[in-house]
């Protein structure tokens, strides 16, 4: 087919490469423009733009798609279908009625829950046992058109956005590719209004812990907010950002630190206690509790922030 697509982050890489090995012929890529990143801010391209240069395919990087102008690139184009994943931006109705086939959207969840931007967060976070990718048709609402096909994945107790984004991604891939193979013979199917639930954007604010919260839900919120924003909370006057942990049958002051070993830190939270594995100092580098410790000795009886 002739297909535009339209994806920004490495998740949408990974589906317009799926693309491009099925022998789709890409005929546009959209994406966000480049931004700053790094130490120095330097304008860097987004990860579906590094695939579309390396394959040499045209590339459009509007702000927005609101007006004729920004939308002009577009309407020459007899494309069959346009394949979205990750975007960012919102598409009007003349965009969307634009390809033959119309529009269809790689999501990473399970239709209707977890509609919007932080699909594989929100699950984490509220201790879903499963996801998936949903396979859509775009309508004009936030994810919600009918849906053509679901895939599965559990979410396991080890799983952290970072694991369970790249499971989504190559299923996502998968799923684009066997779903425009197959797309006379999918019957779409209206997504159930029972069950809706909106994964709001991410915020930093989110990632400070509280640890009057039980350990099992502060695990859910390391998990979930790792490798962004990353849950954090400070420690004698300095932030300390805890990339990894398992909560554990203990108790104790909540926010304080009950138990030291090699291996790991032990701190008490509102129910059950935390076992820290990883972790990692402002402006330092993610260590081990063994190699953290080696430089920054701590003690029993210290006492993390209660909460922001």
């Amino acid at each position: 087919m002739k297909i535009i697509f339209a994806g920004t982050p490495d998740f949408a890489a990974e589906a317009l490469s799926a693309l491009i090995t099925a022998g789709h012929e890409i005929v546009l890529v959209l994406t966000q423009p480049d931004r700053p990143s790094g130490r120095g801010m330097k304008l860097t391209p987004s990860a579906v733009k590094m695939v579309a240069l390396e394959q040499n395919l045209p590339i459009y990087q509007p702000e927005k798609l609101r007006t004729i102008e920004q939308q002009a690139p577009l309407m020459g184009i007899d494309a069959d279908a346009m394949v979205v994943a990750a975007y960012g931006i919102i598409l009007p109705q003349v965009i969307l009625d634009l390809p033959r086939l119309g529009c269809l959207n790689i999501h990473a969840s399970l239709l209707p829950r977890w509609r919007g931007a932080a699909p594989i967060q929100r699950a984490i976070l509220a201790g879903d046992s499963v996801t998936g990718i949903t396979i859509m048709q775009m309508d004009a609402g936030l994810d919600t058109g009918d849906m053509l096909s679901i895939h599965t994945t559990p979410i396991t107790a080890q799983d952290n956005a970072q694991t369970l984004h790249d499971k989504l991604a190559a299923q996502g891939a998968q799923a684009i590719v066997q779903a425009l193979a197959n797309l006379d013979k999918l019957a779409s199917e209206v997504q159930p209004k029972d069950g809706v639930t909106y994964a709001e954007k991410l915020s930093k604010e989110e990632a400070q812990i509280d640890w009057s919260e039980s350990a099992t839900q502060l695990d859910l919120k390391i998990r979930a907010f790792n490798p962004f924003p990353s849950a954090q909370s400070a420690l004698n006057g300095s932030m300390i950002k805890i990339w990894g942990a398992t909560p554990v049958q203990d108790s104790g002051t909540a926010g304080t630190i009950i138990e030291i070993d090699k291996e790991a830190i032990t701190v008490a939270c509102g129910n059950g206690a935390l076992r820290i594995t990883e972790l990692q100092k402002s402006g330092g580098k993610r260590l081990s509790t063994t190699a953290f410790l080696a430089g920054t000795p701590l003690e029993v009886g210290m006492q993390f922030d209660i909460s922001a």
